[in-house]
């Protein structure tokens, strides 16, 4: 008789539990076949049923918490993956196109797919008639609903159609933001639909239509989604403006008697627009960048064609081109925007190149396109690692992953080396923003440009506490004080604002000693709270600046800290050795640093002195008694003295 596959995968965790393996094996296994969440549980319960012991239970618990982040970093950068991969495919139709509607249903099919959503659905304005009409719907239901034409303005359609921006309702019957009439009313309720999301279609200034993603339940649509629906319309919008480019063409062909002549001009730009669209399309397939679509373009346009930032495009040309959405003359050069949701991210400029083809133009906006998507592929990538290398610093400040080998392998997959000798540098902006939204971008920027340095410098960041958190590499001859000066500037920098930062004394051992990094932490928060006291804000300092002055000027003080970054050296070597040191030091100053008084207080001979004075010198260093390292050290011998328990 045949097993069962649940017994199948029971006998298979008891295989793994009985094994001499870890505790990671089983969850290899479940990642490793792509299992449900629900089947992560069977190992820690079968482990309990069979009476594991309560360390390998433990550790089968925390390989559980561990395997499921990886499973839904998986799920994350799959759906990440499936969406890139959907507008790469609908950028190629649109390389290709030769049926508009198997292009616009494809569109919304995809956004319908990638949204989760119950309806997607794609208007039209009809300029002759005066309204709008559906053109394409995907899970519609009801004939009433796939009908509708509506008057311009009316609906959230009308909303978005009227300000070009998109619009989200989680409550349709609810939302009195947008004119609600009998008709649309009407036909919404015959589909059940509850939550909408609307983006515009823009040629130029115009909106053209609305691309709709619907739920019949209400629902919160993030803001990537919000983006990724506006990439689909902006896909939409080139191919209905493409297709109204070849109907002119034809147009123009049919009233025009060299119709052959005008053809065979126009195969070699049409072959040239396709050979540029193949090149892109291998271009996106094996990873290229954009560097590499703009010498693919200028091989096939016969032109130098360069990336630059927006910051280094003629400003006035690079918002026509981003405006209008097409690429724009300015001079000898041809300028297309690069942009995603609204924001610039550069420009392709060809140049040297007065007379372009309109082929040829829109083969460059095409490659802009192109160029966008790699653009915003690069960052989610690089956000991602920044997420990663986040996790990793929040996980050795809460001290919940002890196992050093687990920590140096996660730090070695981020460059970052765990058994270097770090500091912990607390971080935060100064500057006060006039509302929330504003903050929480100056915030994000923050975190973004110390996720930056720490990728870099093989550091981590992650953000903490209104601020960020910076663990970095200390660098031979590099003092942590020079480190935080140093860190104040660059992130000063980046962010156009003054930023603190407070860096903790020398840290080592940190794959062994993880709680260690949380202590650190909290020394440089105490130090930036000091700079900000002081009135240095957009400075940087160490702990090592302030010694006991740190005590007086930080909201939560570290006396046993204190203690023994001062005198810690000489207590643990009375501990150790059973020795006299402290109670010498103690003597010492009494007598007004006079060793000849001292041997008469201790009552030994005056060569004891002056070997335990030494001593003390070898381990605290040569200027111990300096006025200010002097100042310390008796400070630290009180506060040893007070904190000692009462004898009685």
């Amino acid at each position: 008789m045949g097993m069962s596959s649940d017994h199948v995968q029971s006998t298979e965790y008891s295989a793994a539990l009985a094994s001499e393996g870890s505790a990671e094996a089983p969850y290899l296994e479940l990642l490793a076949r792509g299992a449900s969440a629900d089947a992560y549980e069977q190992p820690v319960l079968l482990a309990r049923a069979e009476g594991r012991p309560a360390e390998r239970i433990a550790a089968l618990e925390a390989a559980k918490l561990l395997a499921l982040r990886v499973r839904s970093d998986m799920e994350v950068r799959r759906r990440r993956e499936a969406e890139l991969s959907a507008l790469f495919e609908t950028a190629h139709d649109l390389a290709g196109l030769r049926d508009l509607d198997a292009v616009l249903r494809a569109i919304v099919q995809r956004a319908r797919s990638l949204l989760g959503t119950d309806v997607a659905y794609l208007s039209l304005n009809d300029p002759v008639r005066g309204d709008t009409y559906m053109r394409v719907t995907e899970g519609s239901v009801a004939a009433r609903f796939q009908q509708l034409r509506l008057g311009m303005g009316e609906g959230l359609g009308g909303l978005v159609a009227q300000t070009a921006r998109p619009y989200v309702t989680d409550d349709y019957f609810a939302d009195d933001r947008f004119q609600h009439t009998h008709t649309i009313d009407a036909g919404v309720r015959d589909e059940g639909l509850v939550a909408i999301l609307g983006v515009p279609l823009t040629l130029g200034h115009h909106v053209i239509g609305v691309l709709f993603a619907a739920d019949r339940r209400a629902r919160v649509f993030e803001r990537e989604q919000i983006a990724l629906l506006g990439s689909f319309a902006a896909l939409a919008a080139a191919a209905l403006d493409t297709a109204n480019l070849l109907t002119e063409t034809r147009a123009a062909l049919s009233e025009l008697e060299r119709a052959n002549e005008i053809i065979q001009d126009r195969s070699g730009v049409i072959e040239r627009a396709s050979d540029v669209h193949d090149r892109l399309a291998e271009l996106v397939l094996r990873g290229g960048g954009v560097h590499d679509v703009a010498a693919a373009v200028a091989e096939v346009l016969d032109g130098a064609v360069e990336f630059t930032d927006a910051a280094a495009t003629p400003a006035e040309a690079l918002e026509a081109s981003r405006t209008e959405g097409h690429a724009v003359r300015h001079a000898d050069d041809w300028i297309a925007a690069v942009a995603a949701g609204g924001e610039l991210l550069g420009a392709l400029v060809l140049h040297g190149h007065p007379g372009l083809d309109p082929v040829d133009q829109r083969t460059l906006e095409r490659a802009a396109m192109v160029t966008s998507l790699l653009l915003l592929a690069r960052r989610s990538a690089a956000e991602a690692e920044q997420r990663v290398r986040g996790e990793l610093l929040d996980d050795l400040l809460d001290a919940r992953d002890r196992d050093p080998r687990l920590l140096r392998e996660r730090a070695t997959r981020l460059h970052a080396d765990l058994d270097a000798t770090h500091a912990v540098l607390a971080a935060r902006l100064d500057s006060t923003a006039a509302d929330a939204d504003q903050e929480a971008a100056a915030r994000r920027r923050l975190w973004s440009a110390a996720s930056h340095l720490a990728a870099t410098r093989h550091g981590l960041a992650a953000a903490r506490d209104g601020g960020t958190v910076l663990l970095l590499p200390l660098e031979t001859g590099d003092s942590t004080t020079d480190l935080a000066r140093r860190t104040a500037r660059q992130l000063g920098s980046a962010v156009h604002e003054p930023v603190t930062v407070g860096a903790s004394a020398p840290v080592r051992d940190l794959a062994a000693h993880p709680d260690t990094v949380a202590a650190a932490y909290e020394e440089g928060r105490r130090c930036l709270d000091a700079l900000r006291l002081l009135g240095r804000a957009g400075d940087g300092a160490a702990v090592e600046d302030f010694g006991f002055l740190g005590l007086l000027l930080a909201g939560d003080r570290d006396i046993a800290g204190f203690v023994d970054r001062t005198i810690g050296q000489v207590v643990a070597y009375d501990e150790r050795r059973g020795t006299d040191l402290v109670r010498t030091l103690d003597a010492y100053f009494a007598c007004g640093m006079s060793p000849a008084r001292t041997k008469d207080d201790l009552h030994v001979h005056v060569n004891t002195v002056a070997q335990r004075l030494e001593r003390v010198g070898r381990l605290l260093g040569d200027d111990w008694q300096s006025p200010g390292r002097t100042l310390e050290i008796q400070l630290a011998l009180r506060l040893h003295r007070l904190s000692a328990p009462v004898r009685r």
